[in-house]
């Protein structure tokens, strides 16, 4: 009788062991993306299912998390909330050296960079009935800023100080998140949304086929912002992607790269994973959103303002993209 209770306790303790010995060897990564509409979200996810279908080799399982953006991404990450997060390049730029939001806190020394993805537009949406055709246009309207904490705002407040607007006096901003912005315009609470997003996007889409016509107005005269800041490029929206838009062509405006970024602290062999999945996967990475047409492999290795970690450069200069 004793020895029987003896081996099933012996066993159960084994079981216990061999159970807690795996739960040992997997890593728990979480990657900070943005609102569900975007394009972060779905790129996260992406990221995540193909980390997970080698989670026996890699010993890693990804998660995903919807979240406030940019500011929220990065901030995460240097706490340990989070071990990798999409951010926008200038915000990444920010972060590094200590402007912007990070003024206060200084120079996040530890942040890094894993690769850059898709270019993002600073895309300005108005409705026709306001008469907004450019950003000039944008004095004593109601306009949303994007929420604090989004790169987008940031974007918005560049382009609007470098055209003589103050957003805070010269016209009524709104600080809804960039998903919410379609149903306000559609249901006329709001004139015009800045939104910084990789297109097409779901959430653009959903504002241009409302019933309440709507046109992509021009971000022009914005040439010193653009020579003032790095990270930013010209850029334009491609109308064709969006049939309800009342424009007739493309629309000049400027934007940036969306980035992956981690912390110093996270393990090499966990940033080298995620990076090898999804450059050894190109091709299938590229086909999972249109916004990812224009990607290269070297392309993904441009605009990237942090320190890379080293877990991406071993797998950057094992493939010859980096010497």
């Amino acid at each position: 009788m004793k020895r029987g209770i003896l081996a099933t306790v012996a066993l159960g303790a084994a079981m216990l062991f061999t159970l807690a010995t795996a739960q040992a060897k997997t890593t728990f990564v979480t990657i900070g993306t943005g609102g569900i509409t975007g394009v972060y979200y779905p790129t996260g996810g992406a990221i995540a299912k193909m980390v997970n279908k080698k989670r026996k080799q890699y010993g890693i399982r990804a998660t995903v998390e919807s979240t406030g953006g940019s500011v929220f991404n990065i901030n995460a990450v240097m706490s340990g909330d989070l071990e990798f997060g999409i951010a926008q390049s200038d915000r990444q730029y920010q972060a590094v050296h200590g402007l912007a939001e990070w003024e206060k806190k200084g120079p996040q020394k530890d942040l890094r960079a894993v690769f850059s993805i898709h270019p993002e537009s600073v895309t300005l949406v108005a409705a026709v009935d306001a008469g907004i055709k450019d950003i000039r246009d944008l004095k004593g309207k109601k306009v949303n800023i994007g929420n604090p904490g989004s790169g987008q705002r940031q974007n918005a407040i560049d382009a609007l100080e470098t055209v003589g607007i103050d957003y805070k006096k010269d016209l009524q901003a709104e600080s809804a998140k960039a998903s919410e912005a379609p149903g306000l315009l559609q249901d006329g609470r709001i004139d015009a949304f800045f939104y910084t997003v990789g297109h097409p996007s779901g959430a653009i889409k959903e504002a241009t086929s409302g019933a309440r016509k709507v046109r992509f107005a021009s971000i022009t005269g914005i040439d010193k912002l653009l020579a003032k800041y790095p990270y930013y490029a010209s850029s334009v929206i491609p109308v064709a992607m969006y049939p309800g838009a009342q424009n007739d062509k493309d629309v000049p405006t400027f934007g940036v790269k969306a980035t992956l970024v981690t912390s110093a602290k996270v393990p090499d062999d966990v940033v080298y994973a995620i990076t090898k999945e999804v450059f050894d996967n190109f091709d299938d990475f590229k086909k999972l959103h249109p916004a990812y047409s224009t990607l290269t492999k070297e392309s993904m290795l441009e605009g990237l303002s942090a320190p890379l970690h080293p877990g991406a450069v071993k797998y950057f200069k094992e493939v010859g993209l980096m010497k």
